[in-house]
């Protein structure tokens, strides 16, 4: 059986920078052996829906902005570099990083935590478009959604490290 400690090492950042959900997953009996992606992504995303709301919301925060001023500095997460790379974020004009800047800071300020979209298999036009679109949502259908996506990452980045199913 895999140790506490080695799986909050080797798990605790599959929901961007939120180790306490993987801990709860494992405390609460709920991962087992053989660790498969599909079975560690139900464990953790239980315990993200258990999480009260202001912990959601903090989970939602730690999501790096899109094309944001994290990427531009180099201090994203490996998880997040890679991911935002492979959608063609690292490469925007400048019109579309203005474009993306613009949008970032709009979202925000209007939802209090950052747009959020799992971007594996998108191009930047599908980010956009999705960008611009969910903006026009209530806070609470908007919450809703960037907490389907951060579940939906995390099963993507849980596949790069497990088996999906044994």
């Amino acid at each position: 059986m895999v140790t506490r400690e080695d799986f909050i090492s080797r798990f605790g950042g599959v929901f961007e920078h939120s180790p306490f959900i993987a801990e709860r997953a494992y405390d609460a009996g709920l991962i087992g052996e053989p660790l498969t992606a599909a079975g560690v992504h139900a464990a953790l995303s239980a315990q993200f829906r258990a999480a009260s709301p202001e912990e959601r919301l903090g989970v939602l925060r730690a999501h790096p902005d899109l094309a944001g001023r994290l990427a531009i500095a180099g201090e994203l997460t490996e998880d997040s570099r890679k991911e935002q790379a492979g959608a063609g974020l690292d490469r925007l004009s400048p019109q579309e990083h203005a474009r993306f800047t613009e949008l970032n800071s709009a979202y925000t300020a209007k939802f209090g935590f950052p747009f959020i979209i799992a971007v594996t298999g998108l191009t930047r036009d599908d980010i956009l478009t999705a960008f611009e679109t969910r903006i026009d949502n209530d806070r609470e259908t908007e919450f809703a959604t960037a907490c389907a996506q951060v579940e939906k990452i995390a099963h993507i980045r849980l596949a790069h490290l497990l088996p999906e199913n044994i």
